[in-house]
């Protein structure tokens, strides 16, 4: 295995004939406002080897329209058009006669795959039943190519492994056996429906080579839907891009990214962020929201997000037309944009990234921690439980936060990110170590009326905002009720809710909703004006981008960065989007299984990261540039993190290292016996790593 390697060209076409063609594709459900046209006439051709990916906004259509080809959609939804696989139309078809096509001539790779996985049943039993529903085979024989299938999709010891049952594998070996058993039967179509997006990015670049492999290995067309701009550069062949039902843009992925001819596309490219290029461009957010898609007025339905929108557009909806050069495009402009005599994304405001009050290291120390260590019994037995170990989730963690300055924590799941930022929020005293809010330390606070007050000091923005507010209250109360609790009178309330909705670019007419009612960024919102109610002055955000769109993503950002300016405020950020962490954070704290493995100045991490963790998790981000993302290098890391109930005696990097595999064994000897201490890099202020062999 190489160390470094270039991230492979997607797999040729082996045909010209096509194995899946769609051809006007509609898909509508009912509901109490009326008939919802979820997919409005979406067609596209897919040849064999080849990997077509679907983008666009959430609501915009893409699952619908995987659910319709695979012929998934609950009984209240109706089809039109068809769906041809090998020629054969499968609308109409029973569910009889599409559970022999589905898994043999066509597989699927779901979003979650702890869902797709039967836990009642190892991942042998699972593969070999899926073999044995459409091939002649014996227990004995499938069970054995449901081992070579572990095996080819990168499960260590495959034949042990085969035993267990899902819940014992790691969210990226759950989703290896999803392909697997989508490849079981060697079908002719694969579809994945974001296969990625809850994984980290070491693991996403591990499934999206593993699902590469598979489809050289079938020989199969894929169909790769996502929202991962990064991810499309690096494995499209071709692009649809969806919004409100529609493909408003159809072309190669070279062209796509190179010039985007529909308005939407070069808003959505404009709206992401990246991790490479040196110079970091501003972000532009989309305005507005998309469409409801019950009773859609007439003409474009982008018209009324469009910086260049013409009165036409609003009258007469443009079908898809081909453009020299480029491919298909919905929109009455695309000539001009194609031409270049006209700028599709306009004249709007970019993002602009925060910056500190003042320079770095001179602000007020907000938040300091001092060798924090947190651990959790691991206990066995049913009624009577004992103790059989010790979990280390966090291992003599320190660092400073000072005002005005966004600190990032960095590294996979497992880490100890969250657990490093619940524990400053529990503002009690820790296991081990000294935690300091604001000059006070929180192991001294005696009594409650203190702890109240240092609480207002602190708030946390979650990463799911729909399950942060309370549903049953509109938003009026979910800001009153922070203030309420610190003692406000009624008048005072009304009007520092008026200011908090204003603050985060909200109308007032929304303090009358409920979260059901608001869009995911307008909920994210929400939360962070919630999260200021008190006047904080140390915001903890918990992945608080992860679940949006990359349009609304934009948006966010730029809130961040205008409520930092306005009111000195300190961020302490989880998480695993190193491309928003660039945007967003001063300094990064990279860690790996309960320690800081390396910690210094933004810029100086991504232009020069020294441990070689850090190197690997910079080299898996996505870049949405195809040219840049199919000839970089990538470290390549193997295996999973070790268990924190048992971490190795030296560097807990150690078993996944690629430089310990290249040391003399010396240094191969201080990596197992010996912890290594944070080295500070000389003319690097504040950047220190840990490790023996750099």
């Amino acid at each position: 295995m190489t160390l470094a390697t270039p991230v492979a060209a997607p797999a040729p076409s082996t045909g010209s004939t096509p194995v899946l063609s769609v051809r006007d594709l509609r898909i509508s459900f009912p509901s109490e406002a009326g008939t919802v046209e979820a997919v409005r006439g979406v067609s596209f051709e897919l040849l064999p080897g080849r990997t077509l990916c679907i983008v666009g906004e959430s609501g915009s259509g893409k699952s619908a329209t995987a659910m319709g080809i695979m012929g998934l959609l609950p009984p209240t939804a109706r089809l039109g058009g068809q769906v041809l696989l090998g020629g054969r139309d499968l609308i109409g078809l029973g569910d009889q006669e599409l559970s022999r096509i589905r898994g043999k001539s066509i597989g699927m790779v779901f979003q979650d795959p702890l869902s797709a996985l039967t836990p009642i049943f190892s991942v042998g039993r699972l593969l070999s039943d899926a073999l044995r529903v459409h091939q002649n085979l014996t227990k004995r024989a499938a069970w054995e190519q449901a081992v070579e299938l572990l095996d080819l999709v990168g499960i260590p010891d495959p034949r042990g492994r085969a035993a267990s049952f899902p819940h014992e594998f790691s969210g990226g070996m759950r989703q290896r056996v999803v392909i697997a058993m989508a490849i079981a039967n060697r079908p002719s179509v694969l579809v994945a429906d974001e296969p990625t997006t809850a994984l980290d990015v070491t693991v996403q670049a591990q499934i999206l080579d593993v699902l590469r492999v598979a489809q050289q290995e079938t020989g199969a067309g894929l169909v790769l839907i996502t929202h991962d701009l990064g991810v499309v550069a690096g494995h499209a062949d071709d692009v649809a891009v969806m919004y409100a039902g529609r493909v408003l843009e159809h072309a190669g992925v070279e062209e796509l990214f190179r010039r985007p001819t529909m308005p939407y596309t070069a808003r959505l490219l404009a709206a992401v962020p990246t991790v490479d290029g040196g110079t970091r461009r501003p972000l532009v957010p989309i305005g507005g929201e998309p469409p409801a898609l019950v009773g859609l007025p007439a003409g474009c339905p982008f018209a009324g997000r469009c910086a260049v929108a013409l009165d036409a557009c609003r009258t007469d909806e443009p079908e898809l037309r081909q453009v020299t050069g480029h491919g298909h495009v919905a929109c009455l402009r695309a000539t001009e944009i194609a031409d270049g005599t006209l700028d599709p994304t306009g004249d709007a405001a970019p993002v602009d990234r925060p910056t500190a009050a003042g320079p770095a290291g001179t602000g007020e120390v907000v938040l300091r921690v001092e060798d924090l260590v947190r651990t959790f019994p691991v206990t066995k037995g049913g009624l009577l439980k004992r103790r059989v170990g010790t979990l280390h989730a966090v291992n003599r963690v320190g660092f400073e936060l000072r005002a005005g300055e966004t600190l990032g924590l960095v590294g996979e799941s497992g880490s100890g990110k969250t657990t490093t930022l619940l524990e400053i929020l529990r503002l009690r005293r820790p296991e081990s170590g000294r935690i300091e809010i604001a000059g006070t330390e929180v192991g001294t606070v005696a009594s409650r009326a203190r702890a109240r007050e240092l609480r207002q000091d602190v708030q946390i923005v979650m990463q799911d905002p729909l399950g942060a507010l309370d549903p049953r209250m509109p938003v009026f109360q979910l800001l009153a009720e922070p203030l309420r609790a610190v003692g406000r009178d009624r008048e005072s309330i009304r009007s520092r809710v008026g200011e908090l909705l204003a603050l985060v670019g909200l109308d007032d007419s929304v303090g009358d909703r409920f979260p059901a009612a608001l869009s995911g960024g307008q909920r994210q919102r929400v939360g962070i004006a919630r999260a200021l109610a008190t006047e904080p002055r140390l915001l903890a955000l918990d992945e608080p981008l992860s679940a949006l769109d990359v349009s609304v993503q934009a948006g966010v950002i730029n809130l961040l960065a205008r409520l930092q300016r306005e009111l000195g405020l300190a961020y302490l950020v989880v998480a695993h989007d190193l491309a928003v962490v660039r945007y967003i954070c001063d300094r990064i704290a990279v860690m790996y299984l309960g320690h800081i493995v390396e910690t210094g100045e933004t810029e100086t991490i991504f232009s020069d990261p020294k441990h070689p963790y850090t190197r690997a998790l910079l080299s898996a981000v996505p870049v949405p540039d195809p040219r840049r993302e199919r000839t970089r290098e990538r470290v390549v890391l193997e295996g999973e993190q070790p268990n924190a109930a048992r971490p190795p005696e030296g560097c807990v990097f150690v078993d996944r290292c690629p430089l310990y595999r290249l040391a003399d064994e010396d240094v191969r000897h201080r990596c197992r016996t010996r912890r290594p201490e944070p080295t500070p890099v000389p003319g690097q202020p504040g950047h220190e790593y840990a490790c023996h062999g750099v």
